[in-house]
């Protein structure tokens, strides 16, 4: 609910505006108040004006002004206004006058464009100032956007330095506006901003203009492009689209390649990438702007030569031996010189340096380099170290190549051999090339700094709407365009169908919009990042509304102005007046005013026919406020002369002793009097020393006669001020302007003429709203609740308190929220639903028939918390002659103030006190209590503690004697170890085998009767349980485990079988019995090594002696002999038998050694001799290579179809230079299809490629084209062949 306090309605209704005059003229300002005879004070630049020759002040009734004359330049400043507690503040603005002369040509023409007269290289500036307010005469403003001057196109040299310009009006906006820069569609300059980039703003108070600029610095090609410029306000959105040219820098000599590879970090913006756009801007020659980069290899000199399209050779590095730049190159930089010197087969230029490049030399100045790449968290510190073999060596520290110097964030250190590179508070600007530098060699390494977590900056605030209202949720995050979750108590929100929730994004702010509101939506909203989550409450009500005052009746008199007021507890409630049923419509004499929660209905000029009954109807609500309007009709009598002085109270119809006013309410009291001649009327306050209030003339005496008092009538009570008496023929009226609790008092007035003396006492009581109430005390706090209380305020305003009003806020937020509707009668509050864990503060309002008081201080801040539950499942785990053992677990509820912890007591059975029995706090879940007394009975107790308190104690309810227990031994052994445990060669073996005795049993482990090797096999025991434990095991692990317990007489022991197994070795004596018709039969023996199993059987394959394959004919078979059938008549077969066991078949078979030929029946055929023809054929390409196109990235394929007798050996040649040993490719070849594929192929991977194919017969080869397209295009030129 808004607070009325805070909404203060301004004591004037008109302002005066900020003016702008000419130098010489009249400056002239003008303010109207809302009631007339308020002191208003004018004031020039903090110090207050008095009347002169200059400033001259005027006030009519409401209506106030300041005339300056001959106004000058000393008189531009700022002016105000005051009335009450209202202060408006304007400006007078002196502008010179128009000068006669007019410019000269040479001054109006503005200077020719860049692009039309490009100045030399050498007279052109390196800074450029883009500001359409100097550039071109001053433009019109903009009646629709918010531009006073859009940024201009702008064109600048490589280097130089531009600057765009951006105005905008301020004098119509609250705040400051929000300006945005844009390069392209997205990507917004904000966060640029570094060595390259500066934005600047700036504010006139004179012109009342934001100027916005952007600076660029040293530009480079990549800068050129489209911007845009955003300005938005609150109600208000407007761009301005700009585009920038970046011109080439002339060329002076030879190109620097290195300078397109250079890694750029200055600024945490840029990051380490190849510029290749603007390498492939410049040209090797200046005349060479369309260069094609070939690869021809010079058999003699083996030099790459780079060419141009329509030139030989380049003359500048026809004699550069590209090899020995190679030699003397680190890895890092051969691509580099490729490309700069027309390589395009990278990995034949890599294979032929890798045979002629010697041997690197092992590094002579250090010890250890850094490592390839360090990482580091944003504001964290990292070390950077190298250890070089002199110690008196000294060291350079490299970014980016540029030396660092030693600072409070830059530490260097020396160790002995070690040199260290401390770098404090990392930030992104830190991430970037470091170097160190020891003589002539070097050590590299990145850093890269990470990014934080994305953190809530400001948090949620609860809110309180009525139904069907708009809820907006909004939270700003340390991040732009983060991705945060929203919940409602705990599930998460999404776009539904119906559009119900809405999620906006603004830059940092993050918004969640709920367009009509229910009373479903009232929860706990919740949005979280991976760095932080922030809670807020939404309380939805019905509409309800409440009568803070209501329409009295009225009493007035002809010509009078009759107001009716009424005020309600909502400002935005809108509502009808009626007359007698009828809506009252506006005119020049009827006017209706609804300014905050007040509606007023002003009559002006009463007449007779305006007496009727007057309701005023809230829309939307069941309430009906009426008052009844009587006309005042004076009759005058004829009053002989010599009447003695009469006051008429009881005319008013109302007590004459008593009126009562609201505090800065007008109180208007016509007081009706009769006497001849006119008596003389004196007002008095008696309770104030009988002070004298209004009296123009104290030396009048009631012995003046008649016509001195006639003629000084209006001289006599005429007067001016807040309290005053305005004199009339047949009454006088008393007026108290904004009544205030000073004007509370008994009044007297006097009439006196020679006939007679009259005199009335007057009590007027001012009543106001309820002073604030003190600071609310807050007790019992809960988990969700807590207990305020609070005192009655020290003055109720007049009126008895009808109730108070509770609204409670977060610490951090601004937004308080309203508890109740209804008012409270009782001094105390329950009030609920709060979160645990935020800290919350309340405040009052007292609430009487005027209106809410201001509300009261703050109460101390406070949490909801409440301590957390008992721990549980509490239990004696061991008791000892002097110790005792416990354990439990955690509270099934700890609560937003955590846990700092668990108090253990102890209690003597028969006493009630209770002993610490740990020295403070334990963290942890169990506890040993010592140095007890034997024999002692002990009640134990454990209670978790927080910061609201101690929880609920969870006590064992037996007593525990401290003795130590005989507990006889016993072992518990696993069920899965009452079998042999079967385990494979190298598998892991660890048996746990719990078991019981006290005190602690000795315990004898045995294998087959023998002590077992500690090194061999582990054992390791505790209180309750042995362990054996073998890391991998072996065939000789296997046997009978005997482990025994031994307390003292007693003991007990259990037996455990190991059987490690393995694969069974092959069938011995495997032989072919007998072989007749399509049968084979076999014979053979079992395997000399069982593998520690069983044999479950063999498996049984055989093989045609043409293609040795083989294939399974029997499987799982457990004789050692068998039949093989369905054997194919005229072939030969082999036979081959493996065992098997529960690990598997045998590594080997055993193989029959001679083969089993199935005999032919029947006539054996002769064929005829027929002279043998020759089939040989030299190899001939019956399909040929086809040029292809590719993508760089995705693998491709060359084939090509041969044939040729006998089979041709195939070799594949890229650049002539053989393919075979190189991983990259794959070679296919089926049935006379030739296949090459390449993975991935990059563009150094484009050439011409050959396919050569060789027989005794001869040879022969056929060769195609391969272009790879990538990011960037590459032109071939296939050299003629001669």
């Amino acid at each position: 609910m808004p607070e009325p306090v805070k909404k203060t309605v301004s004591a004037f209704t008109k302002k005066p505006k900020t003016t702008e005059v000419t130098a010489g003229n009249t400056a002239v300002f003008e303010a109207e108040t809302e009631k007339s005879g308020i002191k208003v004070k004018w004031q020039r630049a903090g110090t207050e004006i008095t009347e002169s020759e200059k400033y001259v002040i005027k006030t009519e009734g409401n209506k106030h002004s300041l005339t300056i004359n001959n106004v000058g330049k000393e008189d531009d400043v700022t002016y105000a206004v005051i009335a009450g507690s209202s202060k408006v503040k304007f400006e007078l603005k002196i502008k010179e006058p128009e000068k006669s002369e007019t410019v000269t040509p040479a001054e109006a023409v503005p200077a020719p464009a860049a692009s039309e007269s490009p100045a030399p290289p050498a007279e052109s500036s390196q800074n450029t100032e883009v500001s359409s307010a100097e550039t071109q005469p001053e433009e019109p403003l903009d009646p629709i956007g918010l531009f006073v001057a859009r940024p201009q196109d702008g064109e600048v040299t490589v280097g130089g330095n531009i600057t765009f310009t951006a105005k905008v009006a301020g004098e119509s906006l609250l705040k400051k506006p929000s300006v945005k820069w844009f390069k392209g569609k997205w990507m917004d300059l904000g966060s640029k901003v570094g060595q390259h980039l500066q934005l600047h703003d700036s504010y006139d108070r004179n012109t009342k203009v934001y100027t916005f600029e952007m600076e660029i610095i040293e530009a480079n090609m990549t800068f050129a492009g489209g911007y845009r410029c955003e300005v938005s306000t609150k109600d208000k959105f407007d761009s301005s689209n700009f585009s920038l040219t970046v011109n080439e820098a002339p060329v002076s000599g030879d190109l620097d390649i290195r300078a397109a590879f250079r890694r750029t970090t200055e600024g945490h913006d840029d990051g380490a990438e190849f510029n290749f756009s603007s390498l492939l801007k410049k040209s090797m020659n200046p005349n060479c702007y369309k260069q094609s980069l070939v690869s021809i290899e010079d058999q003699h000199s083996e030099t790459l030569i780079p060419f141009c399209r329509g030139e030989g050779k380049s003359e500048s590095q026809s004699d550069v031996d590209v090899w020995d730049i190679l030699r003397k190159a680190p890895p890092t930089e051969y691509e580099k010189i490729a490309f700069q010197y027309g390589i395009t087969d990278l990995r034949g230029m890599l294979k032929r340096l890798k045979r002629i490049k010697k041997e690197e030399k092992k590094s002579t100045a250090f010890l250890k380099k850094l490592d390839p790449a360090y990482q580091v968290d944003k504001g964290q510190k990292i070390k950077l170290m190298v250890e070089v073999a002199n110690p008196d060596a000294d060291v350079k520290w490299l970014k980016n190549g540029q030396e660092i110097q030693v600072s409070g964030r830059y530490i260097f250190e020396a160790v002995g051999n070690k040199r260290i590179l401390t770098i404090n508070h990392c930030s992104l600007a830190d991430d970037a090339a470091y170097e160190c530098v020891v003589g002539d060699e070097k050590s590299f390494t990145e850093l890269f700094v990470k990014e934080p977590p994305i953190l809530i900056t400001h948090p949620l605030e609860d809110q309180m709407v009525m139904v069907g209202e708009r809820v907006e949720f909004e939270c700003e995050v340390s991040e732009e365009g983060a991705t945060v979750k929203w919940e409602k108590d705990g599930i998460e929100l999404t776009r539904e169908e119906t559009f119900k929730y809405r999620f906006k994004k603004d830059g940092k702010k993050q918004y969640l919009i709920i367009n009509e509101s229910t009373k479903e939506d009232s929860g706990h909203y919740t949005v979280k990042t991976n760095g932080g989550v922030s809670v807020a409450e939404l309380i939805v009500q019905e509409k309800k509304l409440e009568v803070y005052q209501s329409i009295a009746d009225l009493t007035v008199k002809a010509r009078d102005q009759a107001v009716f007021k009424c005020e309600v507890s909502d400002e935005n409630v809108k509502g009808i007046w009626l007359k007698n049923g009828k809506e009252v419509i506006p005119d020049e004499r009827i006017k209706i005013s609804h300014i905050g929660r007040i509606h007023k209905l002003i009559i002006e000029d009463v007449t007779p026919e305006d007496e009727a009954d007057y309701s005023f109807i809230p829309q939307g609500f069941a309430y009906n406020l009426s008052a009844k309007l009587q006309f005042l009709e004076v009759k005058i009598d004829f009053v002989p002369r010599e009447e003695p002085p009469k006051i008429h109270l009881d005319c008013l119809g109302q007590s004459p002793d008593t009126i009562v006013v609201v505090a800065g309410n007008k109180l208007r009291l016509d007081v009706p009097v009769s006497g001849d001649p006119t008596p003389t009327v004196i007002w008095q306050k008696v309770n104030k020393r009988n002070d004298l209030l209004r009296n123009s003339d104290d030396s009048m005496t009631p012995s003046e006669n008649s016509s001195d008092l006639n003629t000084d009538n209006k001289l006599l009570f005429e007067s001016e001020g807040r309290v005053r008496v305005e004199m009339h023929e047949d009454h006088c009226v008393f007026i108290i302007e904004g009544a205030e609790k000073e004007d509370e008092g008994v009044y007297r007035v006097i009439l006196k003429n020679p006939v007679g003396e009259d005199k009335a006492d007057i009590t007027v009581k001012v009543i106001d709203v309820p002073d604030p109430p003190e600071a609310p005390t807050i007790s019992n706090i809960g988990e969700d609740y807590c207990t305020v209380q609070w005192q009655p305020p020290k003055y109720d305003g007049g009126q008895p308190v009808l109730g108070y009003i509770l609204e409670r806020k977060k610490k951090k937020s601004y937004r308080w929220m309203r508890l109740n509707f209804d008012l409270l009668k009782e001094l105390t509050y329950e009030a609920k639903r709060m979160i645990e864990g935020v800290v919350y503060e309340m405040r009052i309002y007292a609430v009487n028939s005027i209106g809410m008081s201001r509300p009261s201080p703050a109460s101390q801040p406070f949490m909801p918390i409440a301590p957390p539950s008992e721990p549980t499942h509490f239990t004696v785990e061991d008791v000892s002659d002097s110790t005792v053992s416990l354990k439990w677990r955690p509270p099934e509820r700890i609560g937003a103030g955590g846990l700092d912890g668990y108090m253990v007591e102890y209690c003597k059975d028969g006493s009630t006190e209770w002993i610490p029995a740990l020295p403070g706090l334990t963290e942890r879940t169990s506890a040993l209590i010592k140095d007890l007394v034997t024999g002692d009975k002990l009640y134990f107790r454990v209670k978790a503690v927080n910061l609201a308190g101690e929880s609920g104690a969870a006590t064992i309810k037996e007593p525990v004697t401290v003795q130590e227990i005989l507990q006889r031994p016993k072992f518990w052994l696993p069920r899965h170890l009452r079998q042999t445990l079967v385990k494979k060669v190298g598998e892991t073996i660890n048996i746990v085998i719990p078991f019981q005795g006290k005190p602690r049993p000795k315990i004898t482990w045995l294998k087959d009767g023998q002590t077992l090797d500690s090194k061999d096999v582990g054992i390791r025991n505790s209180n309750t349980d042995t362990i054996l434990f073998i890391r991998k095991a072996e065939l000789h692990h296997s046997g009978a485990y005997e482990v025994t317990l031994q307390i003292e007489n007693m003991s007990d022991k259990v037996a455990i079988t190991i059987q490690i197994i393995d694969k069974p070795g092959p069938p011995q004596n495997i032989k072919l019995v007998d072989v007749w018709g399509f049968n084979a039969a076999l014979e053979w023996t079992p395997p000399q090594d069982d593998g520690n199993a069983q044999i479950l059987g063999y498996t049984v394959q055989k093989a045609d002696k043409k293609t040795m394959e083989w294939y399974t004919v029997f499987d799982h078979y457990r004789r050692t002999n068998c039949i093989v059938s369905d054997l194919i008549m005229g072939n030969e077969y082999f036979f081959r038998v493996f065992s098997e066991n529960l690990c598997g078949l045998s590594e080997t078979a055993a193989t029959t050694k001679n083969p089993a030929h199935i005999q032919k029946t029947g006539t054996t055929y002769k064929p005829p001799c027929y002279k043998e023809h020759d089939f040989s054929e030299a190899p001939k390409f019956t399909h040929p290579l086809v040029n292809r196109s590719v993508i760089a990235g995705y693998n491709t394929t060359l084939s090509c179809a041969v044939r040729g007798i006998p089979k041709p050996k195939i070799f594949w040649f890229k650049n002539k230079m053989d393919l075979s040993g190189d991983a990259k490719y794959r070679m296919f070849s089926k049935q006379g299809v030739l296949t090459l594929e390449i993975r991935k192929p990059t563009p150094f991977d484009g050439g011409i490629y050959t396919c050569k194919a060789v027989n005794e017969c001869g040879e022969a080869e056929i060769e195609c084209r391969l272009d790879v397209r990538g990011n960037r295009l590459i032109l071939w030129i296939t050299p003629t062949r001669q």
